[in-house]
């Protein structure tokens, strides 16, 4: 075990690489709020943000991913058909980012899934599915990175042009590995991931520039909590607005608690119901469990401005129907605890922050789950009757609001360099001692970006190098230093000293929290050998843990796999928007009076109709076959259609 000599901490030099300062890029950059249930997409465009909707008109979309025997669905075609394609359909893939297969809450998580988790390489849990006729695994970051893909078309579709930039969010709890692990799914969606933000810290910088926009002065200090309860997570944040300046003063919360923990608990419920009716369970049947979690999610958005509602399912199992009452009492009564919980992390935010909650100026609400009029009356009541503000931004496009902005600040936009941003590391940073206990290096809930340097030295003669294990605070509520408790980002290693009495060499250590809340640690040897000379041997590396995080060659395996999978999507579009505009070019014709012959516009009918054809038979053909099928109808259709063209301009 090593020894250590003191510490030194950098003072100012996380205000000197602030947020707004990082270098412009060139290209459109986008804002993505990644959600465990739903996603959303903005971009800031002529001086404001535009939250941009699907080819649905919706401005979130699914985080769901459906495999089926010829293709992959992405965002509501694939929720649309959960029901029917349960064992394949995936869905909160966040939660599974950055853990191992035999963590606690992984396990407990599979058995509320329809659709498989296997142990993969390193312990890392992989995705099992039947796509295309063949048994398929994915790691999440996988199928993260495909929801990420389908976010970015939305903004290329919306923008007409390539988008290679982008922000993401995380929840503010999330650890070093689950954020390494959200940027890999970035990566391999084609993504050049400019910056994490914590998603209560995005939701403040809208919450600031709406007040800003509706002429409400914000000149003055205001103190802001954030309450971010979404479907798979829950952050609160303390926040601290002047002047264009953000600043976090604390965060609390649970990467592993939201809006699913109720749906879960209201399912089960009514599980026991039907078997209490019938004498019969479903638990183990994945189909009707989930046309159970649609109507119930249909269900809470009635409860949410109703004192009750029914529920009614046809053929729920073996052709029994089900129908049943709930109130809006009995559901809050059955979550009760999880209420509870969601209070004691806004205690456990306002203490770690040294505030009192009489100086809380605005209780902002976020995530769709603070849609539940049970949290807004906890809230109220805990402020002593202050009003919880849920107008001036949308819950549900909020974080993707705030991380637009980031992405046009990191993007050189005018008139938003003046924003600063200085968030907080969520979890208490250290390393192993002698003893086996964890002692603490970076406090939680200090300002970021932090370099903190610490003196090493050896515990033995002679001894040739030191390992140094790092430790990342659990996620959880627990608040205790023993090494079971907490997370091992990874081993230092220092080899190669000289040979000297233990004591004697001196290995400045340092740790590197950056601006996206991903540790690095670097060592240098600074020993003062037998003939007075200065060794500066540096040995820097980022704390790795394989057991967690893919390795660069899988994620240029997945990188590689995601652009042909594009490559082929692109040409079967392409196909189908050049069919598409043909047919509208001929309906125009025919509107101004200058119709095709009537032997020309068969030929242009039967070769479109017979390539829609094939290409409904040949869903899985490969990308050059779709190219050359597009060939062969343009072949025919443009000498007719230049002809003509020809003959009006004539």
């Amino acid at each position: 075990m090593p020894g250590n000599e003191g510490s030194n901490i950098v003072s100012e030099w996380q205000k000197s690489r602030c947020l707004a300062l990082t270098p412009c890029i060139e290209g459109p950059a986008i804002g993505i709020d990644l959600g465990t249930t739903y996603s959303c997409v903005g971009i800031w465009l002529h001086d404001h943000v535009e939250i941009i909707a699907n080819d649905q008109g919706n401005r979130t979309t699914p985080s769901y991913v459906a495999f089926t025997d010829t293709e992959r669905l992405i965002g509501s075609a694939a929720m649309n058909q959960a029901a029917m394609n349960p064992m394949n359909t995936v869905f909160d893939a966040k939660r599974l980012m950055g853990r191992r297969f035999m963590d606690d809450l992984v396990q407990n998580d599979i058995k509320s899934w329809p659709f498989k988790v296997m142990p993969g390489p390193g312990y890392r849990p992989m995705i099992v599915v039947n796509y295309k006729g063949e048994v398929k695994r994915f790691s999440p970051e996988e199928i993260s990175s495909m929801v990420l893909t389908k976010m970015r078309e939305i903004a290329e579709a919306y923008l007409g042009t390539t988008v290679k930039n982008a922000v993401i969010s995380v929840p503010a709890y999330f650890n070093d590995s689950q954020r390494q692990a959200t940027k890999d799914a970035g990566v391999i969606s084609g993504l050049n991931v400019m910056r994490i933000i914590n998603e209560p810290t995005a939701a403040a910088i809208a919450y600031g520039l709406e007040l800003d926009k509706k002429g409400i002065a914000t000149s003055a200090k205001r103190n802001v909590l954030i309450f971010d309860l979404g479907g798979g997570a829950f952050d609160v944040s303390l926040v601290t607005m002047a002047e264009g300046s953000f600043e976090v003063k604390a965060t609390a919360g649970d990467t592993h608690f939201g809006g699913e923990e109720f749906d879960n608990r209201i399912v089960n419920h009514f599980v026991e119901e039907f078997r209490w009716k019938n004498n019969k369970d479903i638990s183990g049947d994945a189909t009707a469990v989930r046309k159970l979690k649609t109507a119930w999610e249909k269900a809470k958005r009635i409860l949410s401005f109703t004192d009750e509602t029914t529920i009614e399912i046809d053929s729920l199992y073996e052709g029994i129907e089900f129908s049943t009452n709930i109130s809006r009492a009995r559901f809050e009564e059955l979550n009760k605890d999880l209420f509870r919980m969601c209070m004691e992390r806004v205690v456990m935010c306002l203490k770690d922050a040294k505030m009192e909650k009489r100086k809380v100026d605005d209780v902002v609400l976020v995530g769709g789950s603070t849609r539940m009029p049970k949290v807004q009356q906890l809230l109220q009541e805990f402020f002593n009757g202050k009003e919880v503000c849920k107008s001036i931004i949308n819950p549900e496009e909020a974080v993707a609001y705030g991380a637009s902005v980031q992405a046009a600040i990191l993007s050189g936009k005018k008139g938003l360099q003046a924003l600063k941003l200085l968030d907080v590391t969520p979890l208490c940073i250290g390393f192993e001692t002698g003893d086996g206990d964890m002692q603490v290096l970076i406090p939680r809930n200090t300002k970021i970006p932090i370099r903190k340097e610490e003196v090493f030295t050896t515990s033995a003669d002679n001894q040739p190098g030191v390992l140094i294990p790092v430790f990342e605070e659990g996620d959880r509520i627990v608040r205790t230093h023993g090494r079971h408790y907490n997370n091992l980002l990874g081993k230092f290693v220092v080899s190669g000293l000289p040979y000297l009495p233990k004591g004697a060499p001196k290995l400045n250590v340092c740790f590197d929290i950056n601006a996206d809340g991903i540790l690095s640690v670097s060592a240098e040897d600074r020993t003062i050998g037998m003939k007075n000379m200065l060794t500066r041997e540096r040995n820097k590396i980022r704390i790795s843990n394989d057991k967690v995080r893919l390795s660069k060659e899988a994620i240029e395996k997945m990188v590689k796999e995601g652009e042909k999978y594009r490559e082929r999507v692109e040409a079967k579009n392409a196909l189908e928007n050049y069919a598409d505009n043909v047919r509208k070019m001929i309906k125009d014709y025919d509107m101004i009076g200058s119709e095709f012959s009537a032997d020309d516009k068969k030929r242009i009918e039967d070769a479109i109709e017979q390539a829609m054809q094939w290409l409904d038979g040949n869903k899985l053909a490969k990308t050059n076959e779709f190219k050359e099928r597009k060939k062969e109808v343009e072949s025919i259709c443009n000498p007719i259609i230049l002809a003509k063209m020809n003959q009006m301009f004539d």
